[in-house]
């Protein structure tokens, strides 16, 4: 698959640290399915270290959650290169229990979490401040990807400001897409998303790398309004991240979520504890990971406040199922 093959404009699920696992992406595609998902930001060093196997959680997939695109972080140069080889001649799926023939649909760098740590350390939005660094990371993984896979970038639209050199520096390194979160660093999520700065980052793509797809992402609450973005600046692709902690069905054409009664909401919710306690039988995941997904389900029907407190008390995903079938 190659992202030029999707329709236009093509929806995304963002990646999301302890959140877009295999479950919720499982979940999501049964309500509604995007055209394209993303993995859980896994760091490249850590794939090239003794604790390789302690982030195979975040590389899980199984068939159904397909096209699915590994997004990497980190710092070393060789590390992308000897991961993007892994990724692009399929061994690492296999290492994770896949059959042949099922892989990743391509690999994506995380030039763009805000998050302290990981901008402490030099890496993600960091890259920003770090320019022959992220071309040796970018000339590294394309090496290692030797053309089998499609290589993207996710970032943000600069550091402290907005930043169109950063961009134009992107746009220079031959990437299938581009995915641009419509805030700075500094901005982190505590600002509206900027969609007119999206949009004079198509213009310049249309300058300087027309083959380059380009997704908004930021605040995108639905597919008709992802559609009116698209439409409004020109976009290749849409990406939601938050919006679907407000609807599971945002990437249907029609929602039908605000007509699902509280038992509909709380069987959906049981549906993913059930599928949580079998993918993590091993405990990769604590069972205090389905607390972010409890407002999800358990919202907007009497009595949701206190059966949200009673759920995100529980110690087991039997705990939580039993009290989750209690009318």
């Amino acid at each position: 698959m190659m992202y030029q093959d999707l329709p236009k404009p093509f929806f995304v699920l963002a990646p999301m640290d302890d959140v877009t696992d295999s479950v919720f992406r499982r979940i999501v595609a049964d309500c509604a399915a995007p055209e394209l998902y993303f993995t859980e930001f896994v760091n490249a060093d850590g794939l090239q270290s003794p604790g390789r196997p302690k982030l195979f959680k975040k590389l899980r997939f199984t068939p159904e959650e397909q096209p699915l695109i590994a997004q990497i972080w980190g710092r070393e140069p060789d590390n992308f290169l000897k991961t993007a080889e892994q990724l692009a001649d399929g061994s690492l799926a296999r290492e994770l229990g896949l059959p042949e023939g099922v892989n990743f649909a391509g690999v994506d760098l995380n030039m763009g979490c805000p998050q302290k740590n990981e901008v402490k350390n030099g890496t993600c939005a960091a890259l920003m401040n770090d320019r022959p660094l992220a071309e040796q990371i970018i000339l590294a993984t394309k090496t290692g990807l030797a053309g089998k896979l499609p290589l993207s970038v996710k970032t943000r639209l600069g550091f402290s400001q907005i930043d169109m050199t950063w961009i134009e520096f992107l746009l220079t390194k031959n990437l299938h897409m581009l995915t641009i979160h419509g805030r700075t660093k500094a901005q982190m999520s505590k600002v509206p998303a900027d969609w007119e700065a999206i949009g004079r980052v198509r213009e310049l793509r249309d300058q300087l790398a027309p083959d380059t797809l380009i997704v908004g992402n930021g605040d995108v609450m639905s597919r008709q309004h992802g559609l009116e973005l698209a439409q409004t600046y020109k976009l290749d692709g849409i990406m939601i991240g938050r919006g679907i902690f407000q609807d599971p069905f945002a990437f249907s054409d029609t929602s039908t979520w605000p007509e699902f009664t509280a038992k509909q909401k709380r069987m959906l919710y049981k549906k993913h504890v059930e599928l949580f306690a079998k993918t993590w039988q091993n405990k990769e995941r604590p069972i205090q990971t389905l607390n972010k997904f409890c407002k999800i389900y358990i919202n907007g029907f009497d009595g949701a406040k206190e059966l949200r407190e009673q759920l995100m008390s529980a110690g087991s995903s039997d705990e939580l199922i039993r009290l989750l079938e209690t009318d």
